[in-house]
């Protein structure tokens, strides 16, 4: 059997500047956490926006007929009401766009750049999320030392970005 602590080692009070510096980690980490969660939400709202309020903006399907120099082109065919046909709009490179095929899209309002729309554009626009999430995760662990929370960050950004990888 182990010899029960000494007294004095447990009445033992913290100094105050334990409880400050402590203060002062959680302020600063979880101050970190935030602004990287704020930071996804305002890269992914930039596309998102217009997949998500699709309400009276134009919808359609653009068929890429090329690519070059970090973005996408082709003729655009209108689905919704008061939608007109454009020759030519403009969507941007990158995984989510292969040249020859076709896509439904949002026209952004006032130009001719069109987004994805449907499940897979909507989910495409969330990625910054997804990554912020799971680089937040990692400050919340190691910062905050609440590892439930950031597993359950962690887990929600895998989910997003593994959801986005398999729609698109």
């Amino acid at each position: 059997m182990l010899p029960a602590m000494p007294a004095s080692a447990a009445a033992r009070p913290r100094p105050a500047s334990s409880a400050l510096l402590r203060f002062g980690r959680v302020a600063a980490m979880g101050t970190v956490a935030v602004l990287i969660l704020i930071a996804g939400v305002w890269a992914s709202w930039g596309t998102a926006q217009h997949v998500l309020l699709t309400k009276g903006r134009e919808q359609g399907t653009v068929e890429v007929a090329e690519c070059g120099g970090g973005s996408c082109s082709g003729p655009y065919a209108p689905v919704s009401a008061g939608s007109r046909e454009r020759g030519r709009v403009v969507i941007e490179d990158s995984v989510a766009v292969a040249e020859g095929r076709t896509y439904s899209v949002v026209v952004k309002p006032g130009s001719d750049e069109v987004v994805r729309s449907g499940p897979a554009g909507m989910l495409y626009a969330w990625v910054p999320l997804g990554g912020a999430l799971l680089l937040a995760s990692v400050v919340v662990a190691g910062g905050l030392r609440r590892t439930r929370a950031a597993w359950a960050m962690a887990g929600a950004g895998v989910a997003l970005l593994t959801a986005a990888f398999l729609a698109v």
